[in-house]
C-alpha cells in the first residue's frame, strides 16, 4: 500500500484549502488514481489497523439491498451511526450535541440500542433511504420495475465477458434528496468490471474521498467485491483500480496522516475464501478470512458529519 502514502502526500502537497458541507475544511485535489494487483496480497492497509469486520459486514449489507440500520447495529458495526442518529434528533426538534462529546456518545448509544430492539423505531429512524445496496439490487424505473444491477452484471460476465456495460451505478439523481435524509448521497458512486485472460478485474470511482478514514475502507472493500464476484463467475481476481474525484484530506485529519506517513508499511495480508459459493447471495462473514494480517496499530480520527 505503499502508493496509497504517495497519495496522501500528494494531497498534503499540492491540495488546496477548501471549505465543506460539514464546516470542518478541507485540503483537496481534483482527480487521482491508484492500481491493485489483487495477485500479490489484498490490499488492506498495514501503516494503521482496518477493521475488516466492518468491511465485511458492510459490504454483504448492502449485497443484501439492505438500507435499515439494524442489520449493521446487531452485528457491532457503526460505520453508519452518526448520519441517522442526527437526523433523527433534527426530525424531533432535540438539540445537536458537538460530535464526540459525551452527551453526543450517550445519546449515540441509546440511539443504536433502541434501533437494534425496537421495530417500529428501527422502521422509522434506522431507514437511510434508498442507498447503496438499493440502488444495486433494486434501481426503481419509471415504468415500476426494479432492476438488479448486481445480479445482471454477474450474468453478463458470464454470457458476455467483453461486454463494455459490466457498470453498476449508485448515482441514481432522482433519489439523491432521499438519500441525504438520513445517510449520505453516493461517494463511490460507479463501478465497472473487465475480463481478461480468464481475470476478473473492477474499477471505482469515488466522487468524494475522504483520504485518511474513508479510502483504505473502500479499496478493501471493492477488492473484496471484486474477489467475491471473481470467485461466483469462476475467474481469477485480476486488479481492483480506485479513482478518486474530490480526494480531500479534512484539515482535522492532518496530525493523523503525518503519524501514519512515519510508520514503514508492511506485508499484504491474503484473503482466502473458506467454502465454494455459487451464488454472491449465499455467502456469509463466516466464509471469509484475512491471512498474515499484521499492521501497525489504529489511529483515531474525528468523522465529519
Amino acid at each position: 500500500m505503499r502508493q496509497y502514502l504517495k497519495y496522501l502526500r500528494h494531497i498534503k502537497k499540492f491540495g488546496m484549502q477548501k471549505s465543506d458541507r460539514t464546516g470542518t475544511g478541507t485540503l483537496s485535489v481534483l482527480g487521482y488514481q491508484m492500481r491493485f494487483d489483487l495477485d500479490k496480497g489484498f490490499p488492506l492497509l498495514t501503516t494503521k489497523k482496518i477493521y475488516t469486520k466492518s468491511v465485511i459486514h458492510e459490504l454483504l449489507w448492502f449485497l443484501r439491498g439492505d438500507s435499515n440500520l439494524r442489520y449493521l447495529a446487531e452485528n457491532d458495526v457503526h460505520i453508519w451511526d452518526e448520519w441517522p442518529y442526527r437526523a433523527y434528533l433534527v426530525a424531533n426538534g432535540k438539540n445537536v450535541p458537538p460530535t464526540n462529546s459525551v452527551e453526543w456518545k450517550e445519546g449515540l448509544a441509546e440511539f443504536i440500542a433502541r434501533i437494534k430492539t425496537d421495530d417500529a423505531f428501527a422502521k422509522e429512524y434506522g431507514e437511510l433511504g434508498p442507498i447503496y445496496g438499493y440502488q444495486w439490487r433494486s434501481w426503481p424505473t419509471p415504468d415500476g420495475r426494479q432492476i438488479d444491477q448486481i445480479g445482471e452484471v454477474i450474468d453478463a460476465i458470464r454470457k458476455n465477458p467483453d461486454s463494455r456495460r459490466l457498470i453498476v451505478s449508485a448515482w441514481n439523481v432522482a433519489d439523491i434528496g432521499e438519500m441525504a435524509k438520513a445517510g449520505l448521497p453516493p461517494c463511490h458512486c460507479l463501478f465497472q468490471f473487465f475480463v481478461a485472460n480468464g481475470k476478473l478485474s473492477c474499477q471505482l470511482y469515488q466522487r468524494s474521498c475522504d483520504s485518511f478514514l474513508g479510502v483504505p475502507f473502500n479499496i478493501a472493500s471493492y477488492a473484496l467485491l471484486t474477489v467475491m464476484i471473481a470467485h461466483v463467475t469462476e475467474l481469477q481476481p485480476g486488479e481492483f483500480v480506485w479513482v478518486g474525484g474530490d480526494c480531500h484530506i479534512y484539515l482535522n485529519h492532518l496530525e493523523q496522516v503525518d503519524e501514519q506517513l512515519s510508520r514503514k508499511p508492511k506485508k499484504l495480508p491474503r484473503l482466502v475464501i473458506n467454502r465454494k459459493v455459487d451464488s454472491l447471495d449465499d455467502f456469509r462473514f463466516e466464509d471469509f478470512e484475512i491471512v498474515g494480517y499484521d499492521p501497525h496499530p489504529a489511529i483515531k480520527a474525528p468523522i465529519a458529519v
